[in-house]
């Protein structure tokens, strides 16, 4: 009777069959997510760091291009006056942040170290959300666009790089959603050519190497303004294109809530990106 008594109980149970009467373990060790692509700082063509902003933000001064003239000069003739021009950009660094706040009891009773967990994480956000800005506030300010079909096509890639060399910059770097990858990948032509590239690993581990010259950098989808964005590629000049101003590093201070048993710690950055010269960038939209 009582080994039938105990069939009931395990066959009955709400939830989950049996689960709150059979022994469980956990695993002790937290499964993160995995870490996105994201852009590195050293495809921007201009850093200013906190040292280098005195005040609230910073101007840089640009020569205007093709401005100035030489002009034939008849014998005993006056010499035409010419002079180059120059514009100014503003850059004030916008401040983010975010907070966790955990009470003290889930602190205690907790598996995990929650709040470092917390700020790990929170780590990453702000690194994503730099890429997020460099795409919306520099990349977007792209003055011409190649239109392309339903994948991107060697021809929409020259035709990004002739506008470029149209205005007298170089394409030094492509940088590409995750659709674009795959039509990248797809390509025999791009393929057959890397696969000639020492320590190239294009055929086993999906790398990307270059093309025409240029270096391949993708950016997740989850790190973009939105999933349209993976049917983009940029072509730039890494050392024209934009330019990032931070006035406060990533800055983490811990803080208690006494009357509230909590504690919790505060992230901020203060930081901005911007177009240097928006015709070293070209954008390539796939449908």
């Amino acid at each position: 009777m009582e080994y039938k008594y105990i069939q009931e109980l395990l066959n009955t149970g709400k939830g989950t069959e049996g689960s709150l009467l059979l022994p469980k373990k956990i695993y002790e060790t937290l499964i993160e997510e995995t870490e996105k692509a994201l852009l590195p700082r050293e495809l921007c063509a201009l850093y200013f760091g906190p040292a280098q902003i005195p005040g609230s933000s910073i101007d840089v001064n640009l020569q205007t291009p093709n401005t100035g003239s030489v002009r034939v000069v008849g014998e005993g003739a006056e010499i035409p006056m010419t002079e180059t021009d120059f514009t100014s950009q503003n850059l004030k660094p916008v401040k983010y942040g975010a907070a966790v706040r955990i009470t003290k009891e889930l602190m205690e009773d907790s598996m995990f170290n929650l709040l470092e967990h917390n700020l790990r994480i929170l780590g990453r956000r702000f690194a994503e959300n730099e890429t997020k800005l460099i795409i919306q506030d520099a990349l977007d300010d792209s003055p011409s666009d190649v239109t392309g079909g339903g994948a991107i096509t060697l021809a929409n890639i020259t035709a990004a790089i002739l506008i470029l060399e149209n205005n007298d910059y170089k394409a030094t770097d492509i940088i590409v959603g995750n659709e674009v990858a795959q039509d990248l990948r797809n390509m025999d032509v791009f393929v057959e050519a890397n696969k000639a590239l020492p320590g190239n690993n294009a055929m086993s581990d999906g790398f990307l190497g270059t093309i025409y010259g240029m270096k391949v950098y993708r950016f997740s989808t989850n790190s973009a303004p939105s999933s349209t964005y993976a049917k983009y590629a940029y072509v730039i000049d890494r050392n024209y294109a934009y330019m990032i101003a931070e006035k406060r590093g990533i800055t983490i201070e811990n803080f208690d809530l006494p009357l509230y048993d909590m504690s919790g710690v505060a992230i901020t950055q203060r930081l901005v990106v911007q177009s240097l010269r928006t015709q070293a960038i070209c954008l390539i939209t796939t449908a």
